[in-house]
């Protein structure tokens, strides 16, 4: 599908001018003004996704200069999250289940620092489930059928993930999320649960009800590895 502005103007000015933040589906509102502020993340840049990958909406600048004061490398890539998503596994089984392609780009220095952090053993931090959904896409290209050197040899680059990951996955590049509380019968759940084991993920769904936690986009958030 194309556009053509009839007035000389950008066309992505008249989306800016007239479109509306397009909030996530269990958000049951209108959206207004100050989401496009809040339902936005620090790193964005690049225009491109019909939603926010929530886990960055975590951090502000201070916290990023606080996790880099304290030694901790932090590297970036672009993500055009879609609306598979938001899409709920309606399949009688996990395997049946279609995933929606979501296109990423991983700059070639964030691929290198990856590649080195690996082969000092040092852990990978994946922020979102559509972060981990690139980088294991990504390692996935490399190496055909050896899980060790598609971590080792992950490059940089376009691309699309249509992974669905879920127990049982063989994770060749991340080892912990920063992710928030998802829906019932969503892939993010069953992302989060191969990592960390649906029991283990139970239990902490299980705290967060009982404690109040709020769940979804504007909701905690937790570490898994």
């Amino acid at each position: 599908m194309a556009f053509e502005s009839k007035d000389g103007l950008p066309v992505a000015q008249h989306f800016e001018r007239l479109g509306h933040m397009p909030l996530p589906p269990y958000i049951d509102r209108e959206d207004e003004l100050a989401d496009r502020e809040r339902y936005q993340t620090v790193f964005a840049k690049r225009p491109g996704a019909v939603a926010a990958p929530t886990a960055g909406l975590h951090f502000s600048e201070a916290i990023l200069q606080g996790i880099r004061e304290r030694g901790i490398e932090t590297c970036e890539l672009t993500l055009n999250v879609g609306l598979g998503t938001f899409q709920p596994i309606r399949s009688a089984t996990l395997e049946e289940h279609t995933m929606h392609a979501e296109s990423y780009d991983i700059p070639a220095e964030t691929a290198e620092r990856i590649r080195v952090a690996r082969a000092m053993k040092r852990p990978i931090l994946a922020v979102g489930t559509t972060v981990v959904r690139a980088l294991e896409a990504a390692a996935l290209r490399c190496v055909p059928g050896d899980a060790q050197r598609q971590g080792e040899l992950l490059e940089g680059g376009p691309g699309e993930a249509e992974l669905f990951i879920y127990p049982g996955f063989t994770f060749r590049v991340v080892d912990a999320l920063l992710t928030n509380f998802h829906l019932p019968r969503s892939t993010l759940l069953a992302l989060v649960s191969a990592i960390a084991g649906r029991e283990n993920i139970l239990r902490a769904y299980a705290h967060a009800v009982k404690s109040g936690y709020r769940f979804y986009s504007y909701g905690d958030c937790m570490l898994v590895r």
